[in-house]
């Protein structure tokens, strides 16, 4: 994450997990709001393969665009070979963490993850959000703009256009910052069954500003700072704070709206993560359990933010057996 903003302690949460509450009657139209973003429409578009890539074993690749609010988005689309079962295969949009955009490759990072899905039988469709590669407009971050989230709905409409995909068997897989996309996106869109997340930036907006004391192993770009910076402040100087504006804040946070996720969530967590806390993966988990939603959460004893190995095989089978349960 790019410069937290550092305030008081949290207030105790005013709201009960799920709790209607005074929302309802200070609807905001920021465009991060669940209930704004839930009003938009997501078309996507038809992909366009732009460069055929060399084939894995019993994969193919591709580099494909698509359309996310006008801009052309690309990202790495794997397709299982032979003939797609009669119904279509299943597919996974996998939201990767965060990488400097200015250094993100299509075809860099992620590659153990999209190889492991689609050799298991799933089409695998890995966004680049915009600013990032070759896609155009500028990165705004995940956590303050309602931007990647719309490139990953979007994202997942054009998956659904591929005659070899079943559109009601989609699924999203994310990592850290892709983490936080899956369970904004699983609240606001219905079309997604299931969610995987690993080491995820899924704490409520009071746990990201108060409890992410973390060591970065990256640097943003001053002009990437300055603008993510900048989205972040004019929430501030517009809502207030969470402790003195909580409805707003919680208008725009996914963990107030549990009670509405699209499908059941796996939670992968590292107890060593020294990127992004393993109390967010718990809050979130003790969320779901008082709200009776389906989940499965596992903890790695010395695993690090990417469950590096051993730990990435544990975590990786238990993630392709949660997609067979309850995509296949």
């Amino acid at each position: 994450m790019v410069g937290l903003l550092i305030l008081p302690q949290k207030q105790a949460r005013n709201l009960a997990v799920g709790e209607e509450s005074s929302r309802d009657n200070q609807v905001t139209e920021n465009p991060l709001a669940i209930e704004v973003m839930r009003k938009k429409t997501y078309p996507g578009s038809d992909l366009v393969i732009e460069e055929i890539l060399t084939s894995g074993s019993n994969y193919s690749q591709f580099i494909a665009s698509y359309l996310s609010d006008g801009l052309k988005i690309y990202g790495l689309l794997t397709m299982p070979k032979g003939n797609p079962p009669a119904d279509g295969f299943p597919a996974i949009i996998l939201n990767h963490g965060y990488i400097p955009p200015e250094e993100y490759k299509t075809t860099e990072r992620y590659v153990a993850y999209v190889e492991a899905f689609a050799k298991n039988g799933y089409v695998v469709f890995k966004p680049d959000y915009r600013g990032h590669g070759n896609s155009e407009g500028k990165p705004e971050g995940a956590y303050y703009s309602p931007a990647y989230t719309v490139d990953v709905l979007n994202a997942l409409a054009s998956v659904k256009k591929l005659p070899e995909v079943n559109p009601e068997k989609i699924g999203m897989w994310g990592h850290s910052l892709g983490g936080n996309l899956t369970l904004r996106a699983m609240v606001v869109s219905k079309d997604i069954k299931s969610g995987v997340i690993w080491a995820g930036v899924v704490g409520t907006y009071e746990e990201l500003i108060n409890k992410w004391h973390h060591k970065t192993t990256w640097r943003p770009s001053a002009k990437e700072a300055n603008h993510v910076g900048s989205i972040r402040q004019n929430l501030v100087n517009q809502y207030g704070t969470p402790v003195s504006n909580p409805v707003f804040w919680h208008s725009i946070d996914p963990r107030y709206f549990l009670n509405d996720v699209s499908g059941p969530i796996l939670l992968n967590q590292g107890l060593n993560d020294e990127e992004v806390p393993p109390l967010f993966s718990e809050s979130l988990k003790n969320d779901l359990e008082k709200l009776g939603k389906t989940y499965e959460y596992y903890t790695y004893s010395g695993g690090d933010h990417n469950l590096s190995s051993p730990n990435f095989e544990t975590a990786m089978q238990r993630s392709i057996k949660f997609f067979d349960k309850y995509l296949k």
